[in-house]
């Protein structure tokens, strides 16, 4: 009789495991998921880099201008980036606003960013060739597209992670206009 029970224990054994198994895997995936990586770099300086220039209409993008006084975005993309095209909108609608756009192509040639500024538009004024994602590295950032403000003391104050939509304009004035003080 013991062995008996003792054996249909042990057949019980794996079902009870399996449902343990299903009870955690079930919690885990009714955890609210963190989808977007944060920079690390909020509040503090744009890291030092100087990088050639990505584009033959504009001048090399050095962080160091960026502590110029003046607020301004600085856009991470790249010609091969579908979401990056949506963006060119409203990048174009916040450059005819007065807005500052220094920008920096990730693993991209030169021709090819000619040709996605004559296609899509040119709100930069500088754009910076970041062949190997070293500064998307220092930034932290976790793709393309991607825009950070930073304040006129070259200080990351905002970070957008995807593309800039409609709906996300006026929080982009804002995120500027905070900057400012």
């Amino acid at each position: 009789m013991k062995k008996a029970m003792k054996r249909s224990l042990i057949l019980w054994i794996p079902l009870g495991g399996y449902l343990i198994f299903l009870i955690v895997a079930s919690l885990g995936l009714n955890r609210e998921q963190q989808t977007v990586i944060q920079s690390r770099m909020i509040g503090k300086p744009v890291p030092v880099i100087d990088l050639p220039e990505a584009s033959s209409s504009h001048p090399a993008f050095s962080t160091g201008d960026m502590a110029d006084g003046k607020p301004r975005l600085l856009n991470i993309f790249a010609s091969w980036c579908v979401p990056c095209a949506a963006e060119a909108p409203q990048l174009l609608q916040l450059a005819q606003r007065g807005v500052r756009i220094d920008a920096v192509a990730i693993r991209d040639a030169r021709p090819d960013v000619d040709a996605f500024l004559k296609r899509h538009g040119d709100p930069f004024q500088r754009i910076g060739l970041d062949a190997r994602s070293a500064l998307q590295f220092h930034l932290g950032s976790s793709g393309v597209p991607e825009t950070f403000v930073i304040d006129g003391k070259g200080i990351i104050r905002y970070q957008h992670i995807g593309y800039i939509g409609p709906q996300d304009m006026e929080t982009i004035l804002q995120k500027l206009k905070d900057a400012e003080s």
